[in-house]
């Protein structure tokens, strides 16, 4: 029987990130969505997201929710059956990207979260295009959903997250890393990195997509997961032999 799907929004976002694939891809399979709203660590937010789910389950994050799913990934490694990882990063902030978090930071306390997204989130991390504006205007409705006390406490997790780039070399599953093209973020350099220190790793860079690819190509963010879904557990199996 097929593992469910558990998909973990990135900052600031809910399930309408992902809203194109839940309504693809739920046709055939069990999808959950857990987004990292609990928790002031990322090793927190990971613990209380595991607390929440099936034994076992295939893993796809987005962003911020790619830096909690490997560490989820690195606490439960007999749990997560595969793994995906979107416009993410392995990496520990380095101090000045800790401090340019500071005044972001200020923003959302004093109520000027609109103010630290615009910090936080610029037009220019998505691919050029028309879709751009509404893209950013979905952004921006999912972040005043969530409020300011959550930007804050995952703004302070990215701060002082932990690097993974150890725990990816210890995977043991099917993986996928995908970015888009134009990422400004976590440009497509990064994620060959991480495909580099995971084992049979693959990667995708989809040219026409930027940070958020599961909105801006949804339709080969979709086959990308589709296939990834599809790849045989071998990794795991040869793991146990």
């Amino acid at each position: 029987m097929q593992e469910p799907l558990v998909l973990i929004p990135g900052m600031m976002c809910d399930a309408r990130v992902f809203g194109p694939q839940i309504n693809d891809l739920s046709r055939d399979y069990t999808v959950i969505t857990a987004a990292p709203t609990r928790g002031d660590t990322i090793r927190e937010m990971a613990a209380k997201i595991l607390d929440q789910l099936p034994p076992r389950f295939a893993l796809a994050g987005l962003s911020l929710g790619g830096i909690v799913a490997m560490e989820m990934a690195r606490r439960a490694p007999d749990r997560v059956n595969r793994l995906a990882l979107i416009s993410t990063s392995p990496l520990a902030d380095t101090p000045g990207q800790a401090a340019w978090r500071e005044p972001q930071i200020v923003h959302a306390n004093i109520g000027r979260l609109d103010e630290a997204m615009a910090e936080a989130f610029s037009p220019d991390v998505l691919a050029p295009g028309p879709a751009q504006a509404e893209i950013m205007d979905l952004v921006f409705q999912m972040a005043r959903a969530i409020g300011p006390e959550t930007f804050v406490r995952q703004t302070r997790a990215l701060q002082r997250r932990p690097d993974a780039q150890r725990a990816l070399q210890r995977l043991k599953v099917p993986t996928m890393v995908m970015c888009g093209a134009h990422d400004k973020m976590t440009p497509p350099k990064r994620h060959e990195t991480m495909a580099e220190l995971i084992k049979d790793a693959e990667l995708v860079i989809l040219p026409d997509a930027g940070h958020l690819p599961t909105l801006e190509t949804p339709e080969h963010v979709n086959i990308g997961l589709r296939a990834w879904m599809k790849l045989p557990l071998q990794l795991r199996e040869r793991a146990i032999a």
